[in-house]
């Protein structure tokens, strides 16, 4: 292991892939670009910054990101460590103050004596260096240009967009009220600040988002615009039509307005963003739209009328590889064995999602300078599956993909009734990954969580 492995990027997955290399004996260098060359998107120089929500997904143990959680706990993961000592109350979701959380996986990465962290901007992939990509969507140009010389693909683009954050001490609490729905979570008064609509506040309000200016696009950005769609603005979701956004983002199911006793039109749902319950994100509420009128827009939701806005809503564009044609499910790049890619690069969507690929490139990257076999998760895990998609969709018609039931290979029996199949599909993950991990001989993997009971 005499060989320096290099890691590009310090985002989530890198941050997972650096410590698990590090932890594996391997001397590692660990490149993040900021704060000398920034991405835009931003704000700070620590590792791990999360960039969009907050949340890490639903935490229920039967529900997709619930159960992809649930293995990286199975597998060691730092970054879900670091999520759960930096958790804020969110309902069902695993959300963090992401400050705190950005803190701990900096101290830990920084702490760690086999990880270099070089604050330099790597303008090409190191051709001979065992080296996993991991620079995210916001990949830099210079680096971005020579993985497509490397690749012989064009890159496909999407557009990401970043919900606001509003001053709790700002929201007008005798027309919001808190709660979650169908009373889920572990406080009485409820996790979620919630600002309830009628019919025609809220046709109001999508005839504002409908007739929105947005922030026009810098020149690199105006060719072929694609939203994702797990992250497409709220003004673009207006106007697909006036009920869209009651029946997404917006729809008011499992909850009732205690100043009215009535289940509202529309509701608008805030999730805490920092330990000390000052800060909340709108949820959902990813947009365009120029900030002056933003905010007049955003004063019309009932609760948020003289709200503080202490960050407005912003989109970027996310770049990522044609992953079907050019990775195998072990992240390794097919024309290169020491050549890896991992995160939001490779396809895969959502904080977790990314971490485990990191998780999935660092360790098959240390078994390939090992001399051991590749590891592919069970395609019967959320793990596994997510890795299968992204390798083995049809290029043509590939787009990222975030954990999803609907991914998973079908159950032997059919289920008819939704929560029994919930179940049976986190039962057979969660024994599928212990078997494999059985007979995966890393000592590094040896930690066994107690099952979480599955809540009906």
């Amino acid at each position: 292991m005499s060989q320096a492995v290099i890691v590009i990027g310090g985002g989530l997955a890198g941050s997972e892939a650096a410590w698990q290399l590090a932890e594996r004996g391997h001397q590692v260098r660990l490149y993040e670009m900021r704060p000398a060359k920034s991405t835009g998107a931003h704000v700070s120089d620590r590792l791990a910054e999360l960039v969009c929500s907050n949340s890490l997904g639903s935490k229920l143990p039967d529900r997709a990101t619930g159960i992809l959680q649930r293995e990286m706990r199975l597998l060691g993961s730092l970054l879900l460590t670091c999520a759960q000592e930096a958790a804020v109350p969110a309902g069902g979701a695993l959300a963090v103050d992401r400050d705190r959380f950005a803190e701990s996986v900096t101290a830990r990465i920084t702490g760690q004596g086999n990880i270099d962290v070089r604050r330099e901007e790597v303008r090409a992939v190191p051709s001979n260096e065992p080296t996993i990509v991991a620079t995210g969507p916001l990949t830099s140009p210079a680096l971005a240009t020579d993985i497509g010389k490397l690749t012989g693909e064009d890159y496909l683009y999407f557009y990401d967009a970043i919900s606001p954050i509003v001053r709790a001490d700002s929201i007008d609490m005798g027309r919001a009220f808190q709660a979650n729905r169908y009373g889920r979570g572990d406080g009485d008064a409820g996790d979620y600040i919630n600002c309830p609509m009628n019919r025609q506040e809220y046709e109001r309000f999508v005839s504002a988002l409908q007739n929105a200016e947005t922030i026009e696009l810098r020149d690199f950005e105006r060719d072929d615009p694609n939203f994702f769609e797990g992250c497409v603005p709220i003004e673009q979701l207006a106007k697909r039509g006036r009920d869209t956004l009651a029946f997404g983002p917006m729809r008011p199911v499992g909850l009732i307005n205690p100043h009215s006793g009535r289940r509202p039109h529309a509701v608008v749902q805030l999730r805490q963003d920092d330990l000390a319950g000052n800060l909340y994100n709108i949820v959902g509420f990813q947009t365009n739209i120029r900030w002056k009128q933003q905010k007049e827009i955003l004063r019309m939701i009932p609760g948020l009328e003289d709200a503080e806005f202490l960050r407005m809503g912003q989109m970027h564009r996310n770049t990522f590889l044609n992953a079907p044609a050019l990775l195998h499910p072990t992240m390794r790049f097919r024309s290169r064995d020491n050549l890896y890619f991992a995160g939001q690069i490779t396809g895969v969507e959502g904080y977790v999602g990314n971490i485990a690929t990191g998780f999935v490139a660092a360790l098959n990257l240390s078994r390939q300078q090992r001399g051991l076999p590749a590891w592919i998760p069970p395609q019967d895990t959320m793990l596994g599956t997510l890795c299968h998609y992204v390798t083995h969709t049809e290029p043509k018609h590939f787009q990222p993909m975030k954990a999803n039931l609907g991914i998973l290979p079908p159950l032997t029996v059919k289920i008819k009734n939704k929560v029994e199949r919930r179940r049976a599909y986190a039962e057979r993950a969660e024994e599928s990954m212990r078997l494999s991990l059985a007979s995966l001989d890393d000592k590094l993997i040896a930690a066994d969580p107690p099952a979480i009971p599955i809540e009906a």
